[in-house]
């Protein structure tokens, strides 16, 4: 198979942060809330061209943005355009587009990314996910997360813990928390072994299906016994009854603060907006 990654555009989000210029009609993911002339969606997808093709990226949305991804992406395959029915949280999302990316390349390596980042070292980050695929693909089905070197004490970002050794670029993980107060997340920075979670993953399609497994079986069953629908005709409403049964629940709750495989990869790129 080729051995160009699959890049999945979490673009479901209803950019709560920007409120009142982000707003559910239309989040800041689909605004060009920099001026540049692009949408966030837009510069998320051309960060990633250097790195894979793009009939190798996959967009997730809600249904009602749909129109809107294809308005911005109109090279995108549509079949690529994966709608959401429901809201149900990152781990669904990761799952529907982990399962469709199985049908093309059951060993296919992922980078699972938000909308609506800025990236102000672009060439600085491609390498850091040059080396977060060879990272994610060398041993121990690594479940990789970038790290983002803290700037200022930010209480509207999660934090990792990572466990500090030398001579090593990957970290393992060691815990998890979302969104501290300010004094905390002082603590954080002062400690020195605290990161920004970027909420930017890299994994394989093995090791990302195992974790749903191990770790939230309600959702890999629910995808799992209707996996012969999807790019049928029926695919549509196969995903809805499947929204339908599973949670809300965030992939960082859902696996990642279960896992004992899983590492991140620090990053000096800025600019988590």
């Amino acid at each position: 198979m080729d051995q160009n990654p699959f890049i999945v555009i979490m673009a479901g989000g209803v950019g709560t942060r920007f409120w009142p210029y982000s707003r559910v009609k239309k989040p800041k993911q689909f605004l060009d809330v920099l001026g540049t002339g692009k949408t966030l969606l837009q510069m998320t997808y051309e960060r990633f061209l250097p790195l894979t093709s793009p009939d190798r990226i996959f967009v997730v949305t809600n249904k009602k943005y749909r129109k809107f991804v294809f308005e911005q992406l109109p090279a995108l395959p549509q079949a690529h355009v994966l709608a959401e029915p429901l809201r149900r949280n990152t781990a669904t999302c990761v799952a529907y587009a982990c399962y469709k990316i199985r049908r093309i390349d059951p060993e296919a390596k992922l980078i699972v990314t938000p909308s609506d980042h800025l990236i102000l070292k672009e060439e600085q980050f491609q390498k850091v996910m040059q080396d977060a695929l060879v990272a994610c693909a060398s041993r121990e089905n690594r479940l990789l997360t970038i790290g983002i070197q803290p700037n200022r004490p930010e209480t509207g970002f999660g934090y990792i813990q990572y466990i500090q050794k030398p001579d090593t670029s990957v970290f393992k993980v060691k815990t998890f928390t979302e969104k501290p107060d300010e004094q905390l997340a002082q603590a954080f920075i002062d400690s020195g072994d605290f990161v920004w979670n970027a909420g930017i993953f890299v994994w394989t399609v093995p090791s990302i299906i195992h974790a749903f497994e191990k770790h939230l079986p309600e959702v890999a069953e629910a995808f799992e016994e209707g996996e012969q629908y999807l790019d049928t005709e029926d695919e549509t409403a196969f995903i809805k009854r499947a929204y339908s049964l599973v949670k809300n629940v965030s992939i960082d709750i859902g696996i990642l603060e279960k896992a004992t495989n899983v590492y991140t990869l620090l990053a000096d790129v800025a600019g988590l907006i």
